[in-house]
């Protein structure tokens, strides 16, 4: 049976080259190209097939990402969500991480990179991208050997959410040269690389709640 993916971006040209490149792959299949967020509404609201993966552009008029992401973790908080941007927009990217998204790709990724990350969430649940796709794999093992602290989870929390590393060290009553050696030394122990990949394999480990 083929693996199902609705795409929902604005740009049209680049919606239809992914559907011809989705549909390329072997057992992939394109359900349908939306523009819009509330495309993607009515078209979940009427009853027609549900996808495996829904292709989520951050940036779209009418209802943008976030907000179609919202809409899908009151409604339907099961789907799968990779979030499309074209560039590393990490404050937005977070907050759609919270609302459910398994990943993000940027729009200028490799064919088999993407392919990857789409197997990669309906094997895994998750993409992790290069910047913490190791953490996927031997993040665990690390852990057992060098758990983390009870500040370094209250870091973590404070990580996931909105605030700023200047806020986080407010609220944690430690300088913000303290909270660099936090984030770094997680960054190691965790093997990710950015606050993005921080929230992905905490939202992943069930760490933190979403």
């Amino acid at each position: 049976m083929s693996k199902t993916v609705i795409i929902v971006d604005d740009h049209n040209l680049f919606g239809q080259s992914l559907k011809g490149l989705i549909n390329s792959f072997n057992d992939y299949q394109v359900l349908a190209v939306l523009t819009t967020g509330q495309e993607l509404v009515d078209y979940f609201e009427g009853n027609r097939v549900k996808p495996d993966i829904v292709l989520l552009d951050i940036r779209m008029p009418v209802m943008n990402g976030m907000e179609t992401m919202e809409w899908l973790k009151v409604n339907y908080p099961d789907q799968k969500v990779l979030a499309l941007s074209m560039e590393h927009e990490e404050e937005i990217i977070i907050k759609m991480i919270k609302a459910g998204c398994r990943g993000y790709l940027l729009k200028d990724i490799e064919p088999d990179e993407f392919l990857f990350a789409l197997t990669c969430v309906l094997d895994s649940g998750y993409y992790l991208n290069e910047e913490t796709s190791s953490a996927l794999r031997c993040a665990r093992e690390n852990l057992s050997s060098n758990p983390l602290s009870q500040r370094e989870m209250e870091f973590i929390n404070l990580a996931c959410s909105e605030l700023t590393y200047k806020e986080v060290a407010l609220q944690m009553n430690l300088s913000p040269k303290t909270i660099d050696g936090y984030r770094e030394n997680l960054f190691r122990k965790l093997d990710v690389k950015s606050r993005v990949g921080l929230v992905l394999y905490a939202v992943k480990n069930n760490m933190v709640s979403v």
